[in-house]
């Protein structure tokens, strides 16, 4: 299981964090279980009003990530799958996004939560979704791990905190 040895992240203080969630739509079912995961994430930590977006597909992540970075955002959380076939589009894909996200993130200093599931099989995205059954919540781990990152920053613009 790809999840061995994950952190247990202890978030606090973070109710008042501006977080937005932007999802592809491709594979409704697994798309479904990572956005509520997500949003009950979101919920645990005291965030309630979150923005939600989608976009086509997760090669679009990274362009609304960096807009809405640019807007105030605390965080954001992108949840995608990319399901791999019979040919090279799949490491096209994953390559883009993944260096897409890390530059938005690095590049505003706003956490980008990478909730994108590369998988070689439905089954695999499935297991991973936080669906009933799923071994898994990466929708939920991404939003985790970025609040628990905003919360860290905040600490170092305002070490009074």
């Amino acid at each position: 299981m790809s999840g061995k040895g994950a952190p247990e992240l202890t978030v606090r203080n973070c109710g008042d964090l501006r977080v937005a969630v932007v999802a592809a739509q491709w594979h409704t079912q697994v798309m479904d279980g990572l956005i509520a995961g997500a949003l009950r994430a979101l919920s645990e930590l005291g965030i309630d009003e979150p923005t939600l977006l989608r976009v086509p597909g997760s090669f679009e992540l990274p362009v609304v990530a960096k807009v809405l970075a640019g807007r105030g955002y605390d965080a954001v959380v992108a949840l995608g799958v990319v399901i791999r076939g019979g040919t090279p589009h799949f490491e096209y894909v994953c390559q883009g996004v993944t260096q897409g996200l890390t530059q938005v993130s690095v590049d505003t200093g706003v956490p980008i939560g990478f909730g994108v599931l590369t998988c070689d099989t439905e089954e695999q995205a499935l297991d991973r979704a936080g669906l009933p059954g799923s071994q898994e919540d990466k929708g939920h781990e991404a939003v985790t791990a970025a609040v628990a990152t905003a919360a860290t920053l905040r600490t170092v613009a305002e070490p009074w905190r």
